[in-house]
């Protein structure tokens, strides 16, 4: 299938100026949850910025209230969206979307101006630097509906915390404010609300003033520095969330959040 013009976005605002890509999850109605079209512009987005000569550097970031707020609920997660229990003939494969940020040969800064939840927390784990705003809130929430994360959470989650606090992230989906984000080395910095896009930008600028092809060598040597071949451990976690989606636990993780109540699992 071929990529989403830019021009044709309706859910991402995609800029470029002075060799910097701005790229804004642009749903505020929804706090920037990710429908179907909202994956795919972020795919598209990313493989536009990596393939762009001009481009140095990228910042993803979202509409205010939120950073992202993982997927759209009530549009992808009720039973009727999904599909029935994996057979041993489906092909799986990593989300699209993630790896579309995870290849870009660009350096890529997550201004995370509100709650990153999610695959919102996926998608900012994916940046290779993450500076937040004092409202910004970090959770895996996976968990709690009953599913695993995606690639990030197993990749480079690890990585940046250790394995044991991105275990208890990880098990226990509890939320992570911006100071207890700092502390334990989730964001290198916190910024005012206000000045969350202003300090991105500045340390974008620092960057895309060093030579391209330098930068791009530096970027493709991190990724070869993580252990692992996220192409792989992307199409097992997919394997595992779309068999987990047949279960009661899963249902009754998407139920209870849509009802806010807590929920009652079975182990089923």
């Amino acid at each position: 299938m071929a990529l989403i013009a830019v021009q044709d976005f309706t859910c991402t605002l995609y800029q470029v100026k002075n060799h910097i890509c701005r790229i804004t999850l642009n749903r505020p109605e929804r706090r920037n949850a990710l429908n179907h079209r909202a994956y795919a512009e972020i795919e598209a987005a990313f493989r536009h910025a990596s393939a762009d000569p001009d481009i140095r550097c990228v910042i993803v970031t979202g509409a205010d209230p939120s950073f992202c707020s993982g997927e759209d609920v009530k549009e992808m997660m009720t039973g009727e969206a999904r599909a029935e229990p994996a057979t041993p003939r489906v092909t799986f494969e990593p989300t699209p979307a993630a790896m579309a940020v995870i290849e870009c040969d660009k350096p890529v800064i997550a201004a995370v101006n509100g709650p990153a939840v999610g695959w919102g927390m996926e998608l900012a784990l994916y940046a290779d630097i993450r500076i937040a705003s004092e409202k910004a809130i970090f959770a895996e929430l996976f968990i709690k509906r009953g599913l695993v994360c995606d690639v990030g959470g197993f990749w480079k989650l690890p990585g940046i915390v250790g394995t044991a606090k991105a275990a208890e992230l990880l098990f226990t989906g509890d939320p992570v404010k911006a100071k207890d984000a700092e502390k334990i080395g989730l964001v290198s910095q916190i910024t005012a609300h206000q000045d969350i896009v202003r300090a991105a930008e500045y340390m974008a600028g620092r960057i895309a003033s060093n030579p391209p092809l330098a930068l791009m060598a530096m970027k493709q040597g991190l990724r070869k520095a993580t252990p692992g071949d996220p192409r792989e451990l992307g199409a097992w976690a997919i394997e595992q969330i779309y068999r987990l989606f047949g279960t009661e636990d899963h249902k009754e993780g998407v139920k209870s959040f849509l009802e806010k109540r807590a929920p009652v699992f079975v182990g089923r």
